[in-house]
């Protein structure tokens, strides 16, 4: 019995659970994950009008919220740092704009999102009118900072696929050096891992996009696809994190 415990417990699985869950991005992303299933599943009862079972699921996604804004207290200056920082970086035009654009977005977004928390745990009480502004500037720096984003991802693709296309034409051509071959296979490799990571995140923002625009009254989708849209971009987001704790690519 101590040997399956043992074995259960001190499983490669299990340590790289702990891992994950040892981060904040982690616990923030399994927390997500859990939030929106509940939202979609809540909606999914209510359809059934099974609403004493829909409450409890409904209180569940509305904790975990609170949570996840209390988690993310801290983050306004790194997307504050990070926009500083792509600012001093010379790169393509439309790029560097669009990348301070997104971390300007999402400063604000979660600046304006922690004083929800600071109303939700009855810290400092807003007036109802006014919580329902600063709810609404969150969404709409959320909002801007998603379009910025698959801007940004779009321009990125466009000019990995020309570099792309033109590495191979290059690496197509005879008579070269082993060592060039080598750099060119190198940087080609370098070019697709950022292609992948580009697409990734394009098909996260392009899915989350509908959760502030919703909101905001800007589309029309029911819980339950918002549920399942923010379920499946925590699910990709939490993987990458899983890959990067545990060393995989």
């Amino acid at each position: 019995m101590a040997t399956i415990a043992s074995q259960v417990v001190l499983h490669p699985t299990v340590s790289q659970g702990l891992k994950f869950g040892g981060t904040t991005l982690g616990r923030d992303k399994a927390y997500r994950a859990i939030q929106y299933f509940s939202r979609f599943y809540a909606w999914f009862l209510l359809s059934r009008s099974e609403k004493e079972a829909a409450a409890r699921w409904n209180a569940l996604k509305t904790h975990l919220a609170t949570a996840r804004k209390l988690l993310r207290l801290g983050k306004p200056l790194e997307h504050l740092q990070a926009a500083l920082k792509a600012a001093l970086v010379s790169g393509p035009a439309g790029e560097q704009i669009t990348t301070i654009g997104r971390q300007i977005g999402y400063f604000g977004y979660l600046s304006f999102d922690a004083l929800v928390w600071v109303n939700a745990v009855k810290f400092y009480s807003f007036s109802s009118e006014t919580g329902v502004k600063i709810s609404k500037l969150a969404n709409r720096f959320w909002l801007a900072g998603i379009v910025l984003s698959i801007m940004n991802g779009a321009l990125k693709s466009v000019r990995l696929a020309k570099e792309e296309r033109r590495l191979k034409r290059s690496m197509a051509m005879p008579e070269k050096e082993i060592g060039q071959e080598a750099e060119e296979e190198m940087k080609l490799s370098t070019i697709l891992a950022s292609r992948d990571a580009t697409r990734h995140q394009l098909v996260i923002d392009l899915l989350d996009l509908w959760i502030p625009a919703t909101a905001l009254g800007l589309s029309n989708m029911n819980d339950g696809v918002l549920g399942i849209f923010g379920l499946i971009t925590s699910l990709m987001a939490g993987q990458k994190q899983w890959q990067s704790v545990n060393g995989k690519k």
